[in-house]
């Protein structure tokens, strides 16, 4: 099961963005359903669930139930989900037999882009999984693969700049990508290019934070700069636990591109932290060879 690709010109995808993911006309009446027989898709626009969150719709659910329908689709003698995996974890968690739904006929592509959708308009969407589900529409959209997005995005930038013809890019493609932001509503395919785009290239460390939702994406770029992993797990702990300004990390940022000693004074924090992590001094095999270590840093110090 899961979402395919439905033949369409570009016009009809546009028509079909407006007429089916942000109306609600074609919705039938709520009804409830055996939780056993929901199924996820194979394809989920969002992954991370902040656990916090999380556990309090857990008791919400708890003590309310569930109060605003998940949006399905039958498939076969199941129902998929479209939208609302929150509530679904959330009754799972609780135990419940049956939860409220609303059914809907909807293609493999409808329901992509409904799911889509319905999580971009989220508010605590992490800007990782924004960007990536923002590409995922605009390639369903456009009908092309994700991957290839980027590249038509710097060319509309480059046409926009002159620096090459608009016939270059193609009047429909641009015309779609404008309509998809408009649509959205949350900025504009310009800034998507200059603030987003440049996030997908960042550290996979980096990225797990921002996914995490453990700091600010403007924070992550800048500690981003630094080549040495551990030199930007350093400064990203420091920034998490001090709660430093954005300003304030591009100082610690130039400091360490100033600092020579940096990757040496990181190694040594790090041994640090991994030896008091490890026990070393609790393991018999290690403990003369740690003495041994101890000692020549101690006369070192001296």
């Amino acid at each position: 099961m899961g979402y395919g690709q439905a033949s369409q010109t570009s016009g009809e995808r546009t028509q079909l963005m407006n007429a089916v993911v942000f109306t609600k006309s074609d919705d039938l009446l709520p009804t409830k359903v055996p939780i056993k027989t929901i199924v996820l898709s194979t394809i989920q626009p969002r992954h991370y669930f902040d656990p916090k969150a999380m556990q309090s719709l857990i008791e919400s659910v708890k003590r309310d139930g569930i109060l605003q329908p998940l949006i399905v689709r039958p498939v076969g003698d199941k129902y998929e989900l479209v939208a609302g995996e929150r509530r679904y974890k959330a009754a799972q968690e609780c135990a419940l037999q049956e939860v409220p739904v609303t059914i809907r006929l909807m293609s493999d592509e409808q329901a992509l882009q409904y799911a889509l959708v319905e999580n971009l308009q989220r508010e605590d969407l992490n800007p990782i999984e924004e960007t990536q589900g923002i590409l995922q529409l605009l390639a369903l959209q456009l009908g092309c693969d994700a991957v290839t997005v980027p590249s038509i995005l710097y060319k509309m930038e480059n046409s926009a700049k002159g620096k090459i013809t608009r016939n270059a890019l193609g009047i429909s493609e641009a015309s779609i990508i404008e309509q998809v932001f408009a649509d959205l509503g949350r900025m504009n395919w310009q800034s998507f290019i200059r603030t987003r785009l440049p996030l997908l290239k960042l550290p996979e460390d980096i990225l797990e934070a921002l996914r995490a939702g453990q700091i600010e994406y403007t924070k992550a770029k800048e500690i981003a700069k630094l080549k040495s992993k551990s030199d930007r797990i350093e400064l990203f702990k420091v920034a998490c636990e001090e709660s430093l300004s954005l300003s304030q990390i591009q100082e610690k940022v130039k400091a360490y591109k100033l600092e020579p000693l940096s990757t040496l004074k990181s190694r040594v924090d790090n041994t640090y932290r991994s030896i008091k992590k490890l026990k070393l001094w609790d393991n018999p095999e290690k403990q003369k060879k740690l003495e041994t270590l101890l000692a020549q840093l101690e006369a070192l110090i001296q």
